[in-house]
């Protein structure tokens, strides 16, 4: 498989131990039951013609993102890293900061959501249930308003636990679903299928160098996309 420059223009980070890949809102990161190309084998298939390697390429998928979620994605290119990187992961060792463009505004510039979250896996969809739901588990997150348009405003969000569609059903449930996400109360889909969220900061000490890396995904090539990117780079 020839690898694109395209593709190769999406590396965020490489070494010996990771790599980053700012991820498109259509790629899913592991193989599914749609049979399309995951973005998991693109990298191995990158790895093998960079280096030359022969035979199987390892690679660790250290977290996924959804489908129509864009951002950056870190894979482990040796088990030392994919164990240290896991255990990071485990003990919330690992910043992972995403920006959200939601119709409404939130009740208050900045806050913090606790809520429990029941999964339905029938319609991988993640609901809001009373505390001692069975089988719901705690989901934490903080927000910020970071900017604002005429018709829709940019939060950040840190996630503080990592649960299925924690983001987009904690914020649904605050009443500011995300932009393009129909399976979460939004009145209508984007055109190429995504939704307006994307990982976009991640800060962390490397799982073996120990330095600290800092990464910042591009936003997709969009408009709206690209006018908050602006407006925070001019507030900054």
């Amino acid at each position: 498989m020839q690898i694109a420059e395209s593709f190769i223009s999406r590396i965020l980070y490489e070494d010996n131990h990771i790599i980053v890949i700012n991820k498109l809102p259509s790629e899913i990161v592991q193989g599914d039951k749609t049979g399309d190309m995951p973005l998991s084998d693109l990298v191995k298939a990158y790895i093998a013609q960079k280096y030359g390697k022969p035979g199987n390429v390892f690679l660790g998928v250290v977290h996924r993102i959804d489908r129509p979620v864009s951002g950056a994605v870190i894979f482990a290119r040796t088990s030392k890293a994919l164990t240290r990187l896991n255990a990071m992961l485990q003990k919330r060792e690992l910043d992972k900061r995403y920006w959200a463009v939601v119709k409404n505004a939130p009740p208050q510039k900045e806050g913090t959501l606790v809520s429990h979250l029941l999964k339905n896996e029938k319609q991988n969809k993640s609901y809001p249930v009373k505390e001692d739901s069975p089988n719901s588990k705690r989901a934490e997150l903080k927000y910020t308003l970071l900017a604002e348009s005429r018709d829709y405003n940019l939060l950040e969000v840190e996630l503080i636990t990592g649960r299925h569609h924690q983001v987009r059903a904690q914020l649904a449930d605050m009443g500011c679903p995300i932009k393009g996400d129909l399976k979460y109360g939004f009145d209508r889909s984007n055109p190429d299928a995504s939704i307006h969220l994307h990982a976009r900061f991640l800060r962390f000490n490397h799982p073996v160098k120990q330095d600290h890396i800092s990464i910042t995904a591009p936003v997709p090539d969009d408009k709206l996309w690209k006018f908050f990117e602006q407006e925070t780079e001019q507030q900054a």
